[in-house]
């Protein structure tokens, strides 16, 4: 019975990762209208993307409470190294969108999708799997078919792409911090610790920075909390312990797809039979590897590794 219950857990996990990365992948569009209709900083949108978030999940997490655990001091601190890695990730991300191409933020900004799924490999003290390695080498190449067209490398862009490279490494350290609190804490319940540790954090940096923060208009601030906080990031809290590192991290390159979707649509920008292949290769990546267990669960790694 047990078994049944933890493959149902699986099999909805698949949907709410896809579900997850199609409302995060409209973050960036966001950030730009906040920044160029709204007169919002991007330190001062990811601020205000958690703090208008932090009541729902507040209200949502009391009925997660249950049995205090004995490590709960040690779950907390989990807890709060993800909302500091989080708080780095949205900072430097949301400034790297205003300072390099949209593609190229979008590719380096999910380098998590390889870091992630290394993670989980090491954590298992496993290599991957022949079907694993396929799905792995088969995103790789969709992720550059996909972005090769109009990725570029310049001195321009450079502060960008490196804001952005930082931006992946430290989503990589929140994914790794909520995995360990998620199991016991429950996925609302840290995504609450997690987003109250970040919010002070972005309001000092962005202060500091002299980073504008009072929006002209709300709503893309809104949806970004709606959708990219709320939706998106509590869809992977939900996720990201039901299904292998691995997919989780492919996942996560569905971003791009969406990314060039809405370049299409609201900028005219061509698909191309290259944006095509490279959407059906990592299409095929997440087919290969959507059934694939944990390598380990949650509750057997220890905070202290």
């Amino acid at each position: 019975m047990q078994q049944l219950a933890q493959k149902d857990a699986a099999r909805f996990a698949v949907p709410a990762l896809v579900v997850a990365n199609v409302a995060l992948a409209l973050g960036p569009w966001l950030v730009r209208i906040a920044r160029v209709d709204g007169h919002v900083g991007p330190i001062g949108s990811g601020f205000w993307r958690l703090t208008l978030a932090l009541p729902v999940l507040m209200i949502a997490a009391r009925s997660e409470r249950g049995p205090r655990p004995a490590n709960m001091r040690l779950l907390v601190v989990a807890a709060i190294l993800s909302g500091l890695f989080f708080a780095a990730d949205l900072g430097a991300w949301h400034a790297g969108i205003l300072h390099t191409r949209l593609s190229n933020a979008t590719l380096l900004g999910n380098v998590t999708a390889i870091l992630f799924p290394l993670y989980g490999f090491l954590v298992a003290r496993t290599l991957p799997s022949r079907k694993q390695g396929i799905a792995l080498a088969l995103a790789l190449v969709g992720a550059v078919l996909l972005l090769g067209r109009s990725y570029e490398l310049s001195a321009r862009n450079l502060l960008g792409d490196l804001l952005c490279l930082f931006a992946g490494v430290c989503f990589t350290g929140y994914l790794v911090f909520a995995d360990r609190a998620r199991a016991v804490l429950g996925p609302v319940t840290t995504l609450t610790w997690s987003v109250a540790a970040g919010i002070p954090i972005l309001l000092v940096v962005a202060l500091a920075l002299g980073d504008p923060i009072w929006p002209a208009i709300w709503w893309p601030l809104v949806l970004m909390t709606l959708g990219s906080q709320l939706l998106g990031q509590g869809l992977i809290m939900y996720a990201v312990s039901r299904v292998s590192a691995l997919v989780v991290g492919l996942m996560l390159l569905l971003q791009p797809i969406v990314a060039a979707t809405i370049g299409w649509i609201v900028y005219g920008e061509r698909l191309t039979l290259f944006d095509l292949a490279g959407g059906l290769a990592i299409a095929l990546a997440v087919l290969l590897v959507r059934d694939t267990k944990r390598p380990l669960p949650a509750e057997q790694i220890s905070l202290s590794a």
